[in-house]
């Protein structure tokens, strides 16, 4: 009897092995993304920032639909701070994320969408007038967006969330949007 359920359990893994090994060959382990970012950063409660940059991830696959992954990203641009005596300020801000978290996503044909909730450091450097001065706060990114499969271990992203820091003691609720290339692997 004992046995008999040793060769009935060994089966079962062998099987179980071969069919998970079959699935996974049909979906990456894993993708590399670079690409262009914008963001509506509310760096000033009175108007919103245009920033321009760049942000990378790194998913790797813990199930075949999910993926923890690793995004960082660089946000550059100038606000205009008004004062009570009408003189208006240029401030220049260097803004960067340092996001963990995981990743849902599912194959429909040559489409990938997407969702996640990332966690993690944010980074802001302002400067005007010879002044400057610099944040390190919470980061919160929700979001999610698509991967359109173009060739063989290449695709190419569309992703928005809402990005939210803590900057200074203040809360800045923004927009980010991307759109860039995926190495899959």
């Amino acid at each position: 009897m004992l046995k008999r359920n040793l060769i009935a359990l060994l089966v079962f893994f062998a099987l179980s092995s071969a069919l998970s090994s079959r699935a996974a060959a049909q979906v990456p382990k894993g993708n590399i993304y670079v690409g262009y970012s914008y963001a509506s950063a509310d760096l000033n409660h009175n108007n919103r920032s245009n920033l321009n940059g760049w942000e990378g991830s790194l998913e790797g696959k813990v199930f075949p639909w999910v993926g923890i992954v690793v995004d960082i990203n660089g946000l550059y641009g100038t606000n205009n701070f008004p004062t009570s005596s009408g003189e208006i300020f240029h401030v220049n801000a260097h803004d960067y994320n340092y996001l963990f978290g995981p990743r849902v996503s599912v194959s429909i044909g040559k489409i990938r969408p997407f969702a996640h909730a990332l966690f993690g450091a944010g980074h802001v450097n302002v400067s005007t007038l010879g002044y400057s001065a610099s944040d390190t706060a919470f980061a919160t990114a929700l979001g999610g967006g698509l991967d359109y499969h173009l060739v063989p271990l290449v695709s190419w992203r569309l992703q928005g969330d809402y990005l939210q820091t803590r900057f200074f003691g203040n809360t800045q609720n923004n927009g980010r949007f991307s759109t860039g290339i995926v190495l899959n692997f």
